[in-house]
């Protein structure tokens, strides 16, 4: 039988195989894309407040994936509106702690309950060990005194402060604050509103009126 055919067969066959395997690679590829956008489509994005004031803007993600216990307190606190009348009172600088060894920089807002005022319950104390949400720069967080007294009082970091995570040293039990979302844009008004005058108590001599805390996404 002459060669030169089956050769051409055999070409043609190696061909066909190799087409085949590009095919079967191109149809696993498509496969996994759509398993992926399908994964992404349906992750639940973490909810957006924003933070009106009457000096402007803040707008906020809520970690409510990493922190539940924190984040829904603070969210049950908007979606109720019980930030009605709440203001941003203490500015916390590196040039007004001189009792404090340990120096932080932040801004405190609320509505200046004490344990007993507030409408809520306090909550459980979720640490930085548990969350994995640093005290970084525009990270907030609760404001507390012993673990498990934060309700309503929370604060915005202006800088990296790692001495208020778990183990830090600017609370004496080393249980640290529970932070529970991050400023995406706002950070200019953050950093303005802790350069104003405030007495020898970090109290603001006139409070930043918050207009409204309201969900946007």
């Amino acid at each position: 039988m002459p060669k030169r055919p089956c050769g051409e067969f055999l070409r043609k066959n190696k061909r066909s195989v190799a087409g085949m395997k590009i095919y079967h690679v191109l149809i696993i590829f498509v496969a996994l894309l759509a398993i992926m956008s399908s994964l992404v489509s349906t992750e639940k994005e973490n909810p957006k407040i924003l933070i009106r004031t009457e000096l402007g803007e803040i707008k906020v993600e809520i970690y409510q994936d990493k922190a539940p216990i924190t984040a829904s307190n603070f969210l049950r606190y908007v979606d109720e509106n019980r930030y009605g009348g709440a203001y941003f009172y203490r500015v916390v600088r590196l040039d007004n702690q001189p009792q404090n060894e340990i120096k932080i920089e932040v801004i405190q807002g609320g509505l200046r309950f004490t344990e007993n005022q507030s409408p809520f319950e306090a909550i459980e104390h979720e640490t930085t060990a548990i969350t994995g949400i640093l005290h970084k720069d525009g990270v907030i967080s609760m404001a507390r005194n012993k673990p498990g007294t934060a309700s309503s009082e929370f604060f915005i970091c202006i800088n990296d402060q790692p001495e208020l995570d778990f183990e830090g040293k600017r609370n004496p039990d080393g249980q640290g604050f529970a932070a529970f979302g991050r400023v995406v844009s706002g950070m200019e008004l953050v950093r303005n509103i802790q350069k104003l005058p405030a007495d020898d108590q970090q109290i603001l001599l006139t409070k930043v009126k918050i207009l409204s805390i309201e969900r946007i996404s």
